[in-house]
């Protein structure tokens, strides 16, 4: 999947969010912190690490909405970084316990935060892609939620969300 489309449309939706809510600071920070944020929200709707539930993970498309709105953020830390010539994906085709990844993610991110290299942007994108393949999301599947919560954010900022 080319990602260049996706950045694009990211950085459209910033620069309308930045002129709507007159954002004029430094936002990498809150943006690293959502981002963290929505990886805990996509794991409580996989359920993946409740094992004193016997409830079953949330519907797929809810689980795919909260995926794509990390996606949001991973492409919105790499524009305030200039980290945008990631062509492709990354995918990992590896089955994976899902908590493993969940962790490795959170700890891949919090790295970034701290230490914003390309390489460390790179792992987020590599872990994004394992989460893909083990959640069974194909990359139709998430550009497609991807254009239609680009949508909604639109939404959301003129109504004052």
């Amino acid at each position: 999947m080319n990602l260049q489309q996706l950045f694009t449309m990211q950085k459209e939706l910033d620069d309308f969010i930045e002129q709507t809510q007159n954002i004029q600071q430094d936002v990498f920070q809150e943006k690293g912190l959502a981002l963290m944020v929505e990886l805990a929200e996509l794991a409580n709707e996989t359920r993946c690490f409740k094992f004193w539930s016997t409830k079953g993970p949330s519907a797929r498309e809810v689980i795919l909405e909260e995926y794509v709105d990390s996606i949001h953020f991973i492409l919105s830390l790499g524009l305030l970084k200039g980290y945008t010539s990631i062509e492709k994906w990354p995918v990992i085709e590896e089955q994976r316990n899902l908590t493993e990844t969940f962790l490795q993610t959170q700890s891949a991110i919090l790295t970034f935060i701290q230490q914003p290299t390309q390489d460390h942007y790179l792992t987020i994108w590599q872990c994004y892609g394992l989460l893909a393949y083990n959640l069974e999301f194909t990359f139709e599947d998430v550009v497609g939620a991807y254009i239609e919560k680009n949508q909604e954010n639109y939404n959301r900022q003129r109504s004052g969300y």
